[in-house]
């Protein structure tokens, strides 16, 4: 009992989970409304689009890269799929318009995932280039403008729900969408694949030290590009979720949600240098940042305070990081 008390107290994801429910509680005596069966499915409903998005961008930064182009990759991959199915007068399933978004946002990763394995110059710089390549051929090449009408298999999927909720005293409702099942699904195969296949191990070796993992036997590459078409195909998935809710293709709403993902997964324990951090923490790490831009209306604080609330908690999250990398570093010196 002691270990797992010592254990439990040297991981992240525990210090992260008292915060979010300190912060629960500290919203619901103040509002008396965090509790309640509409809040839960809104914050539940809201975790969907950053928590497949976190799925990537922890992925990449557990690797050692800092992937900023995927609300791009997927606003372009989304938006050609809607395009080219309204022209067709696609009304069949909701089989073609994932196939069709999986293997355009496959080919974007695949580009990334070729810069990133080929050239030896931080993956920040590579993706922020190809987040302005694909963000400037989606408005130029396309000539992209809002699709008000999307095919009805993707507005059904959008408006279907797991379970509604409403509120006893407001009579408001909340649907959980059934888009949900894809988060569940999206995390329970990444805990799968990080954690117990060889391809997983090869991302944390490649983070932690990419000269070491090389001489070990990790195909440092290859690895990099499946790791990057991998990131890609999520993205994608992401965007096409955000635009069945929506019920309509909007091509630059996505875009910017690449800091407060990426300040989600880093808050969540995830080391900005790699080879550290957990997908359970990339998660916390989400949900805090979604309970932070959810709540702050409960407790009457300003939404314009949003920025700062995220600001400080990139703060926070990257700081207690280095002060852990800087402790491991000293532990391992004076073992030497």
């Amino acid at each position: 009992m002691r270990k797992l008390i010592q254990k439990l107290l040297r991981q992240n994801e525990f210090y992260i989970l008292l915060v979010i429910l300190a912060m629960a509680v500290a919203i619901h005596l103040r509002s008396g409304h965090f509790f309640t069966g509409n809040n839960l499915v809104v914050l539940a409903s809201a975790m969907v689009v950053p928590g497949i998005f976190a799925v990537g961008a922890y992925m990449a930064l557990v690797s050692g890269g800092i992937d900023v182009s995927f609300p791009a990759l997927a606003s372009l991959a989304v938006y050609a799929t809607t395009r080219l199915l309204v022209d067709a007068g696609w009304e069949g399933g909701l089989w073609l318009p994932f196939l069709l978004v999986a293997t355009i946002s496959a080919i974007l990763g695949a580009f990334n995932g070729v810069l990133v394995a080929s050239i030896s110059i931080p993956v920040l710089i590579i993706t922020l280039g190809t987040l302005n390549v694909f963000s400037g051929f989606m408005q130029g090449a396309l000539s992209s403008v809002q699709i008000p009408n999307i095919p009805p298999a993707m507005a059904t999927f959008g408006r279907t729900y797991l379970y509604t909720a409403t509120h006893p005293q407001s009579g408001r409702t909340a649907g959980l969408p059934v888009s949900f099942l894809l988060l569940v699904a999206v995390v329970a195969i990444a805990f799968v694949v990080m954690r117990y296949t060889t391809f997983g191990r090869s991302v944390y070796a490649i983070g932690g030290d990419e000269s070491a993992a090389s001489r070990a036997g990790v195909n440092v590459r290859r690895t990099k590009f499946f790791l990057y078409v991998l990131i890609g195909v999520l993205a994608g998935l992401a965007g096409l979720v955000r635009t069945t809710g929506m019920g309509q293709m909007h091509p630059t709403n996505l875009l910017g949600m690449e800091i407060m993902v990426i300040a989600a997964v880093v808050v969540g324990g995830v080391a900005v240098t790699g080879g550290r951090g957990t997908l359970t923490g990339a998660m916390l790490g989400t949900l805090l940042i979604v309970i932070v831009q959810n709540s702050m209306i409960l407790v009457g604080i300003p939404t314009v305070w949003q920025r700062v609330a995220l600001g400080l908690l990139i703060l926070i999250g990257t700081g207690i990081s280095a002060v852990q990398i800087t402790r491991s570093r000293r532990r391992q010196g004076a073992m030497v």
